[in-house]
């Protein structure tokens, strides 16, 4: 009965915001670096937010540190979803809700060096998730597939977490779902979508990796950073601005240069991300040499797969060189 209201509540919660985005003007206009070709609405990932302040308010008020943090990440997004925003005042608050996601795993006690490094990390896979999130039903179905791991972890293997807290979310996840996993989507995550569900897992996958004292679960997202660190890589070899928006994940190839469709590219990464999972928890476990070495694996087999699919003159950007 709590799902299926909560399933409703948040179908008509998202129906609202359609309403309020089409009167706002909320919406995503294609461009040279868009994977799609018609206005959409911008902003429909808003619900992950909604869920996760959702679940502190009905369920006895749990994380209250990070429900601010989610609350203030989710609200400087969407602002950057309607106006572009100095960088220097979303990174201070992002900054801000980092602490309080510290806060709330009590990473603050441990030595500063270890806070700042932490911190980094924190930041950097947020955004490499928002970045991650160009195609039609990647962030809602990666997403789900990790919450879906951890929801099971928490029911089956160990307590690490609220599982109203993951129940709520999951079905946002759902909702969000029903409108972007689609060939032609209704709206897209924004990035007060990717950045809130971002923040989200990271908060679910540290209380999980410090309950259990066990770093592999970051295998959990192994897809995104895989796809996101040889990204940089193959940027920085040909003098690109890392920084400035761009088109060149592997998945935006498949799906712009190569016209795989969408939901295709999506169902490839997960079940990709699935197998890796499934081999996580039932083979790997604990055992640190063996994450690393499937980690190592890979890591090379994809490399292997960028330059036979993209091609090394497309990767060096040779030809552009050349002339």
């Amino acid at each position: 009965m709590f799902a299926l209201i909560t399933l409703i509540g948040l179908f008509i919660i998202e129906l609202i915001y359609f309403k309020i985005a089409d009167h706002y003007n909320i919406i995503d206009q294609p461009n040279h670096r868009s994977s799609h070709s018609s206005v959409t609405i911008r902003g429909g990932g808003i619900i992950f937010g909604v869920a996760g302040l959702i679940s502190f308010f009905l369920f006895g008020f749990h994380y209250l540190f990070f429900s601010i943090g989610l609350f203030l990440i989710a609200l400087i997004s969407f602002l950057d979803d309607m106006h572009t925003l100095n960088n220097k005042v979303r990174l201070l608050v992002h900054g801000l809700s980092v602490l309080l996601l510290f806060v709330q795993l009590d990473v603050v006690y441990f030595p500063w060096y270890f806070t700042a490094i932490a911190a980094v990390v924190v930041i950097g896979t947020i955004n490499a998730y928002n970045f991650m999130d160009g195609i039609n039903g990647i962030t809602g179905g990666y997403s789900l597939l990790l919450l879906g791991t951890l929801y099971y972890i928490n029911e089956e293997m160990v307590d690490f977490t609220s599982p109203e807290l993951l129940i709520t979310v999951m079905i946002s996840l759902l909702v969000f779902n029903l409108f972007n996993f689609r060939k032609k989507a209704k709206c897209f995550a924004g990035d007060v979508g990717s950045v809130s569900i971002a923040f989200i897992i990271v908060f679910l996958l540290g209380q999980l990796i410090f309950k259990t004292q066990n770093p592999v679960y970051i295998l959990f997202l192994l897809m995104y950073g895989l796809d996101t660190v040889t990204t940089i890589f193959f940027r920085l070899i040909r003098k690109e601005n890392i920084f400035k928006a761009h088109r060149s994940h592997f998945y935006q190839f498949l799906a712009n240069e190569k016209k795989w469709p969408q939901l295709v590219v999506v169902a490839l990464y997960l079940v990709v991300q699935l197998l890796i999972n499934l081999v996580t928890l039932f083979i790997i476990q604990a055992n640190l040499l063996s994450a690393l070495l499937l980690m190592l694996i890979c890591s090379v087999v994809f490399i292997i797969l960028r330059f036979r699919v993209e091609g090394r003159e497309h990767l060096f950007n040779l030809k552009l060189s050349n002339d």
